[in-house]
């Protein structure tokens, strides 16, 4: 995956870089975000600047809860004057079919902002099912 950010970068918080590793809250900060439909529900992946991760099972949306087993490695950050882009490689879970992807920027004034390829209520809801858009090809067969 390839999230890219364009436009005043030096507006925007990055975490400073931190061991590659699982951790909780990374959407507190500035955060790219996937969300992959499996045959059980669907996996949340939260991949920090930083370089932390984590990923988290759902039955349903926001029911349900749990560390997924399905692990992400954030590759790093590349930078220009006028955009920054973080690259990432997920473990897609069994069944994945649809995803949606979204992003959490922290703003130096203190601001946050809610992006997402598709916002279907009122409010930012990355877990909510319209939200899902892209669809996956299917498996090659083995």
């Amino acid at each position: 995956m390839r999230f890219v950010v364009e436009g005043e970068i030096g507006g925007i918080v990055w975490p400073g870089k931190a061991e590659q590793e699982r951790a909780d809250d990374l959407w507190r900060h500035t955060c790219f975000e996937a969300f992959v439909t499996a045959d059980d529900g669907y996996v949340e992946y939260n991949l920090s600047p930083s370089s932390q991760w984590a990923s988290y099972r759902f039955d349903g949306p926001r029911v349900g809860m749990r560390r997924a087993e399905e692990v992400a490695t954030v590759l790093g950050l590349d930078a220009a004057f006028d955009q920054v882009a973080l690259e990432a490689r997920i473990e897609l879970p069994h069944g994945a079919r649809r995803v949606a992807l979204s992003a959490v920027i922290e703003t130096t004034e203190g601001e946050m902002s809610y992006w997402a390829l598709a916002h279907p209520s009122d409010k930012p809801d990355f877990h909510h099912p319209d939200s899902f858009i892209l669809t996956l090809p299917p498996p090659e067969p083995a």
